[in-house]
């Protein structure tokens, strides 16, 4: 049995969740295609046991093997977007964050420039 890498072990159960219905989806789709697992693992250039797992949603099988099977089901110009910068959630909560922080500090110190000029001023 290979040995299981950390990053798998540490896999959020979500992820996981989201893995196997992947693989599922992968199953019906060939399915649907009325490919055998023998004739679809040819296409994809794998093993009957490979795509088996890949269809149970074992993270240990390579993207690139799931990329293709995207690709064999026409899903695969759907990669590019997935870790888009545009759609990157925390980095963009960052930003704003801060965004806020930079305006705060420059009301600030245009409060603190405004109130030495009056009280330069009136003296």
């Amino acid at each position: 049995m290979p040995k299981t890498s950390r990053a798998i072990a540490q896999m959020p159960p979500a992820t996981a969740a989201a893995l196997e219905k992947l693989g599922a989806d992968l199953a019906v789709a060939r399915l649907r295609r009325r490919e055998s697992l023998k004739t679809w693992a040819r296409r994809l250039g794998v093993t009957v046991p490979t795509l088996v797992r890949l269809e149970a949603g074992d993270p240990g099988v390579g993207i690139g093997i799931l990329a293709t099977a995207l690709w064999l089901i026409g899903r695969d110009s759907e990669l590019v977007q997935l870790a888009a910068p545009e759609h990157d959630k925390g980095a963009l909560d960052q930003d704003v964050r801060e965004a806020i922080a930079l305006g705060r500090e420059r009301a600030r110190a245009s409060a603190e420039a405004r109130l030495a000029r009056q009280q330069a001023g009136s003296a």
